[in-house]
């Protein structure tokens, strides 16, 4: 994908972080960027290295996920040759190949807390040390790092070093998810739209119907820009009448041959099972109820419930968590624990 089109936006909140990223871009400062995954994180990184003064220099990009614990060290500090099991040879690593410019790390909150005390020692004193190596060496390197992931909860439960963090966060650039960008999800529609109209030989791009509209600014998102581009182009793609597209399938793996939000495991384990014969209907309208309804079915109804009125309280008030435990009437430490509970702190910028 081009970089320039997750750049793509007019909201309020979009433009704020785009600008905070551009004025912390001339100062020689670490930046850690915050997002959900698919709101481009990599590209302010890109930008925060573009508008320095490091923007000749290398930019290099290393996802802490991608790598087993056991190489990320060998990937950031690089490694002498015999260091271990099957380094024939002495390897640079991310740090030296960034010596001058830029080092972005995606995922930062998945790193060992053995790779987080050598990062420190680098940032703090600009040196790095090769595994098997004897010396350390210098490097000029300006660390930009990524996380969809609340950091300060992950030194209240001693997996990220807080000296660390204050290290990194001398500016801390939050982009907002797709869902609190509700006025550049048709822009970048359009934008996506128009790239896949070209792409596949259209000779000009009719726009969207009113039905694809409506879906498209009804969902949630989850997966941001990243996920409305892969929507929109399959779209595009399959769409072979005149006229605007109209047909906007969100989710592409619900099967019609299941029940919805069934997986295919299940239903498979249905179609298995022996049938058996159908159970007369009790007569009586309370029993029905009794049926319907019983002490776990009472608890995820409940647990449903609350679950969506924390997301619809969070989104109405911009994600801003003590706006939300205002307005639920929660103390701000409530309101973390029951997103916590609900698997909602991802969602919060």
């Amino acid at each position: 994908m081009e970089r320039t089109s997750q750049v793509i936006g007019q909201s309020g909140a979009f433009l704020d972080a785009l600008e905070r990223a551009s004025r912390a871009a001339a100062l020689d400062r670490p930046v850690l960027v915050i997002g959900e995954r698919g709101t481009g994180k990599e590209l302010v990184a890109e930008r925060l290295h573009r508008l320095s003064p490091r923007w000749d220099q290398p930019l290099v990009v290393m996802n802490c996920a991608a790598l087993p614990e056991t190489l990320i060290e060998a990937e950031l500090f690089g490694h002498e040759a015999g260091a271990f099991t099957g380094a024939a040879k002495t390897r640079a690593g991310r740090f030296e190949e960034a010596d001058g410019g830029t080092l972005f790390l995606d995922e930062l909150g998945t790193l060992s807390m053995a790779a987080q005390d050598r990062l420190l020692r680098a940032v703090e004193y600009g040196e790095v040390t090769r595994i098997g190596a004897s010396r350390p060496m210098r490097v000029d390197v300006r660390i930009v790092a990524a996380t969809n992931e609340h950091l300060p909860d992950k030194v209240e439960a001693h997996e990220f070093r807080a000296d660390l963090l204050d290290r990194l966060s001398f500016e801390v650039v939050t982009l907002p998810p797709l869902r609190a960008r509700q006025a550049d999800i048709m822009v970048l529609a359009d934008h996506f739209g128009r790239r896949m109209a070209a792409e596949i030989g259209w000779d000009r791009w009719p726009g969207f119907g009113p039905a694809a509209v409506d879906a498209l600014m009804q969902h949630r998102w989850p997966g941001n820009v990243r996920e409305l581009r892969n929507v929109v182009e399959r779209a595009v793609y399959r769409w072979e009448r005149e006229g605007p597209v109209d047909a906007i399938e969100i989710d592409p793996f619900q099967s019609p041959f299941r029940p919805k939000g069934q997986s295919p495991a299940a239903s498979a384990a249905v179609a298995a099972a022996p049938s058996t014969p159908a159970r007369e209907e009790p007569s009586s309208g309370d029993e029905v109820a009794a049926c319907e309804v019983g002490p776990s079915d009472f608890k995820s109804r409940v647990a449903r419930f609350e679950r969506e009125l924390l997301a619809k309280s969070l989104a109405d008030n911009r994600f801003n968590q003590r706006t939300t435990a205002d307005a639920l009437g929660l103390s701000y430490d409530q309101l973390r624990h029951a997103l916590r509970r609900h698997d909602l702190i991802g969602t919060v910028a």
